[in-house]
Formats: C-alpha cells, sequence, structure tokens
C-alpha cells in the first residue's frame, strides 16, 4: 500500500513556502484542482501555481491535522482540520496519483466550523 505522506507533506512545506519550485513539482503538467466539487478547476500545473499564489496564505498562519481515509496506489482520501487564528475549517480532500507519484487531480471540500 503506497502511503500518502511524502505528497502531504510536500503539500504542507509548498501551502508555508508559497515557493513555485514546491508548488509545480506536486502536480503533474496537465493536472487539475478542484478548490470546491462542483466548481470549474484549475486546470494545468500553470494555472494551479498562479491561481495559488494569487490567494496564498501568509507562511505559518494555519495549521493542518490529517490523517488517511482511505489510501491506494492511484487515489487517495485525507480527512483533516485547518485552523487558522481566526477560523477553523475540516477538509476532505480526493487525490488521484499518476504513476510518479504527483498529483493529477485534487478536488477538496471544505467546511467552516461554527463561531462560538
Amino acid at each position: 500500500m503506497v502511503q500518502p505522506h511524502p505528497w502531504i507533506e510536500g503539500y504542507v512545506r509548498a501551502w508555508n513556502s508559497n515557493d513555485p519550485d514546491d508548488i509545480a513539482a506536486l502536480f503533474t503538467e496537465d493536472a487539475v484542482y478542484y478548490t470546491e466539487p462542483y466548481s470549474s478547476p484549475w486546470q494545468g500545473r500553470d494555472d494551479i501555481l498562479r491561481e495559488w499564489l494569487g490567494r496564498k496564505d501568509k507562511p505559518g498562519e494555519a495549521t493542518f491535522e490529517w490523517h488517511p481515509v482511505s489510501v491506494t496506489e492511484d487515489v487517495s482520501v485525507i480527512q483533516g482540520v485547518t485552523t487558522y487564528p481566526d477560523k477553523t475549517y475540516s477538509n476532505l480532500w480526493v487525490i488521484r496519483f499518476a504513476p510518479d507519484g504527483r498529483c493529477r487531480e485534487f478536488t477538496e471540500w471544505w467546511m467552516r466550523h461554527d463561531a462560538k
């Protein structure tokens, strides 16, 4: 069974660095990235990079805790919690991999926790 840890670690590293090389290394050239399941995806690594950097978080602004729900050679489902100083989100990620371990399709579901 392939563990998604290296890819997730790379994603979190890219999230915190906003380094274009870190981001680009995660995705195939023709990857698609759905920021919501039924929205139009970011299409291709260049578009993913441009959109990511256009809405980037400040390095270290958020923490991300996660665990795998299902892992196969081709797809991983990850459940996580993203915590910012002023808000928290539950996340569900579906990551489809190319044979070389890079992501060819990424879909995320996110739900904001109620403020109390």
